[in-house]
């Protein structure tokens, strides 16, 4: 009986290896081989698959190479920098081609009409990508990484807290915030010979700057318990940014195992999900006893998540989708702002003529001692928003993409299978000269606000 056991024991391992062995090489040999052909013969290449790391090693060796360029102060083409791979892939292949996320197939897709199929597509087919678990740690599943019906209910929680009405009671706060940065600038530049001081870091004043605008109008009374959060979201960041790009063995569940790395932030993550919970509680506590949810972005997400109806309609969001979106707030808002603020004054250091137009703007449109303390004022400084347009298309915060197809279907005339990420190069596209040459108004007289609409605005942004 006992032998009988054993090589029933053996057979059944056998049978498991062997499946196991089957599946691992569908997924690592025989699918990627066969992708790889079907898009060959509708035209596509690109970088030969390897084994198991796919395109990682190759991505990683040139963003190496050009991490120590220095970009001249009147280049603005941050291609080399940013997304070298894609540079250098499509040059050898075109707009269009295949390159391979470990070993799972990833259609780089810069033509402009297939990427307007993919964004505007209702029928669910290009859903967003599972980020894994050290992102969702950083941001949460919020309106980022929601996808379907989720989108839509929180979409609905969320959407009366950004309505216009709403951010105009919000306007003074933030302008306090900056006047306080601004003030410590001018008492250091009043200090200092010559009346002129430096600022070390731009990008960290402004990082703590867009921290406590969040902070304060994201939590209000409750924003020191804010600060917290966005100091462990901080350390999340980094931890999760030295990671992301490893180009090592993409080991299945390595986030799970008990590394130094991977304990601080499951430590970083309860601190975080036990902070927002007791600003919550606190929240719903104080609603209970009529003092409302607050004027907070918190506080009008709550009212509107509140259960209504007489049939006692359930809550549109949990409990830790609240949170998720807590998160997002903070990360999603603090530093694409941070981002923005900074490069935008790269931008004007690099044009003082452009800083002579928009002071001269705000001293006539705000005055010479105000700061433009609600939502109206900032609708009269109209060259002040396109320089910050033109920011944005520069510098954007986001320079890619990356969706997934959900099922077999077709993507300008391409046949894509299932699971096929899809990567928009957003920067490189901002730089696409033919599709600048179609979509800028050049016989209307518009003017970019760091370059005229003719050939310069394409050097500068090609």
């Amino acid at each position: 009986m006992a032998s009988a056991a054993v090589l029933l024991l053996v057979a059944l391992a056998v049978v498991l290896a062997s499946w196991m062995l089957t599946a691992a090489m569908h997924r690592l040999v025989w699918r990627p081989y066969a992708v790889a052909r079907a898009f060959r013969r509708q035209g596509i290449r690109g970088p030969e698959y390897r084994f198991y790391v796919g395109n990682n090693e190759e991505s990683k060796a040139l963003r190496v190479a050009t991490a120590d360029d220095v970009l001249d102060l009147r280049s603005h083409d941050i291609i080399p920098r940013v997304l070298p791979q894609y540079k250098a892939w499509m040059a050898s292949y075109g707009k269009v081609f295949l390159a391979w996320a470990g070993h799972m197939p990833a259609l780089w897709v810069g033509d402009h009409e297939m990427v307007k199929q993919i964004l505007s597509t209702k029928a669910g087919m290009f859903r967003k990508t599972d980020p894994g678990p050290s992102i969702l740690a950083l941001m949460g599943r919020g309106l980022v990484f929601a996808d379907g019906e989720q989108w839509t209910r929180h979409r609905r929680v969320v959407h009366p807290a950004f309505t216009m009405d709403k951010l105009k009671m919000m306007a003074r706060t933030m302008a306090e915030c900056a006047d306080e940065v601004l003030g410590r600038w001018v008492a250091r530049a009043a200090a200092a010979d010559g009346g002129v001081a430096r600022v070390e870091n731009v990008g960290q004043e402004f990082g703590e700057l867009t921290a406590d605008v969040i902070s304060h109008t994201a939590f209000g009374s409750s924003y020191r318990e804010g600060k917290e959060v966005f100091l462990a979201q901080r350390e999340l960041q980094y931890i999760v940014f030295s990671t992301m790009n490893n180009a090592g063995l993409p080991l299945p569940g390595r986030d799970c195992l008990p590394t130094k790395t991977n304990v601080r932030r499951w430590q970083l993550t309860k601190k975080v999900r036990g902070t927002l919970m007791a600003i919550i509680r606190d929240r719903q506590a104080a609603a209970k006893d009529a003092r409302g949810y607050g004027n907070d972005l918190l506080g009008l997400v709550l009212e509107a998540n509140t259960p209504t109806g007489t049939g006692g309609q359930r809550a549109a969001m949990s409990m830790d989708e609240i949170i998720d979106e807590c998160k997002t707030f903070f990360f999603a808002g603090h530093e694409t702002t941070a981002h923005l603020l900074t490069w935008a004054v790269f931008l004007l250091g690099t044009h003082p003529e452009w800083q002579h137009k928009l002071r001269e703007e705000v001293l006539r449109e705000c005055g010479s001692t105000t700061v433009p303390l609600n939502g109206d004022s900032l609708k009269k400084l109209k060259l002040t928003t396109m320089v910050l347009y033109e920011t944005l298309s520069l510098y954007g915060a986001v320079t890619m993409l990356m969706r997934t197809a959900a099922a077999d279907g077709e993507l300008g005339g391409v046949k894509i299978p299932k699971g096929t990420m899809t990567m928009i190069p957003l920067a490189m596209m901002h730089r696409d000269e033919d599709a600048l040459v179609q979509s800028l108004p050049f016989n209307s007289g518009w003017e970019g606000p760091l370059t005229a609409v003719s050939q310069p605005l394409l050097k500068v942004r090609c």
